[in-house]
């Protein structure tokens, strides 16, 4: 079992950056991607970013261009540099990681763990 522990949310302005840490620890040598997503109030949860160990990176149209997924594998810590915020990008934000890949980087479905989240808030 891999354990994932998300850090750097808060409450910013629109415009502003934030940059959040996803933390994994334990049964992590079989993990093979990591991914971002975000969950509104009332609404489904969804992509934002992922990347696999094969260098394969993903980003939902959203926020291309404005957020970048980055990982220090020597502190087994994935990032999500958040830049130019909008209040639509309101939302808990939840770090994944998967082992297999049998999903698309996208699909919720295909991850196996799931850190607690963490809350952002982007007032306008």
């Amino acid at each position: 079992q891999a354990h994932l522990v998300e850090s750097g949310g808060g409450l910013v302005q629109a415009g502003d950056s934030l940059r959040l840490s996803c933390a994994a620890s334990g049964r992590t040598f079989d993990i093979s991607a990591m991914g971002w997503f975000s969950q509104a109030p009332g609404k489904e949860r969804e992509f934002v970013a992922a990347f696999s160990w094969s260098t394969r990176t993903d980003y939902a149209d959203s926020v291309l261009g404005r957020f970048t997924i980055s990982r220090d594998s020597a502190k087994n810590t994935v990032y999500l540099q958040m830049n130019s915020l909008k209040p639509e990008d309101t939302a808990v934000y939840y770090c994944a990681a998967r082992r297999t890949a049998v999903l698309p980087l996208k699909v919720p479905a295909g991850y196996h763990y799931w850190g607690q989240g963490t809350q952002v808030t982007v007032s306008s």
